[in-house]
């Protein structure tokens, strides 16, 4: 009990993805019989990527729930997801991303693969880096706005041409318990499972590729970090500008000159790695004024 505690404490961002993606994911009917859980809670968002063809998937994922409404000729401007996304957005930013996205989950347990030679960042990250920025744009909203069929319907085209998490989640579980199904598997599925078997390649050699480069959910979290609730500060007169930060953060971000980055995932490495305590999020500095004011 005491070895399990342990592991909790050191590990307990992995902890809480693991019980969300249990709790979020938890209809096990769905795996087992291979068919989509369509109960009422199919009505809510999750906050992070999960998919809502997923068999054990209790919600909606939010970039699919947008871009169904986009793509439906009689839409009206998607208010709910609109306003799903900036309250989570506002309260937390991208510690969604790093906390409850069960695709997150996967890429941080391949990541602890051992035995493999780590690499910071891939060549042309600077520029990678916005590459889920064209996604958001293209892929979610263009695209679903814009081809249309005959009778004025539009597709899902991150979902449909892109989302590993969508191919991991539901994808292969349903083809897997369906034979029908194999049957009629073509050139788009082939091309999904390429893009997921690259992204698990480089998951285990560098840290959370998808998030970096492809992921649209994080593109819209990122521009929440600056002004997010929760988000990370540094106080000048204790940081020493030693770069430890940087070197503990697996996404490479100078956190001492930028501790609320687009792509800080609020994992907190960067926390435990100053040896000055000058890193602290904003629910920390407010906690050490509720305990300053009750010691006086």
């Amino acid at each position: 009990m005491g070895r399990v505690l342990h592991w909790i404490k050191d590990n307990a961002r992995i902890a809480v993805q693991l019980c969300f993606t249990a709790l979020s994911n938890g209809y096990a009917a769905g795996f087992a019989q291979g068919k989509i859980y369509r109960g009422k809670g199919k009505m809510v968002c999750m906050p992070g990527l999960n998919c809502y063809s997923c068999p054990g998937a209790l919600g909606a994922c939010p970039i699919g729930s947008f871009q169904a409404v986009l793509a439906d000729r009689n839409y009206h401007f998607a208010f709910y997801v609109t306003g799903f996304l900036i309250i989570f957005g506002a309260l937390m930013g991208r510690l969604v991303c790093g906390w409850l996205c069960p695709f997150g989950l996967v890429q941080d347990l391949l990541y602890k693969i051992p035995f493999v030679r780590k690499i910071k960042k891939l060549p042309g990250d600077r520029w990678l880096r916005y590459l889920k920025y064209g996604i958001l744009v293209g892929f979610v909203i263009i695209l679903p706005l814009t081809v249309l069929d005959i009778v004025g319907q539009g597709r899902p085209w991150f979902c449909q041409y892109i989302c590993p998490s969508g191919t991991l989640f539901a994808g292969i579980p349903l083809i897997a318990a369906n034979p029908p199904l194999q049957a009629a598997l073509g050139w788009l599925f082939t091309w999904k499972t390429a893009i997921l078997v690259v992204l698990v390649l480089l998951s285990v050699v560098v840290y959370r590729p998808f998030c970096r480069y492809l992921c649209p959910l994080g593109a819209v979290y990122g521009l929440f970090n600056p002004v997010a609730i929760y988000r990370y500060q540094v106080d000048p007169a204790r940081c020493t500008t030693c770069g430890r930060c940087q070197k503990a953060c697996k996404l490479d971000i100078p956190v001492y000159r930028q501790p609320n980055s687009p792509e800080c995932i609020r994992c907190g490495a960067c926390r435990k790695a100053c040896p000055e305590s000058a890193i602290y999020s904003t629910l920390t500095r407010k906690n050490k004024k509720v305990r300053a004011a009750k010691e006086r």
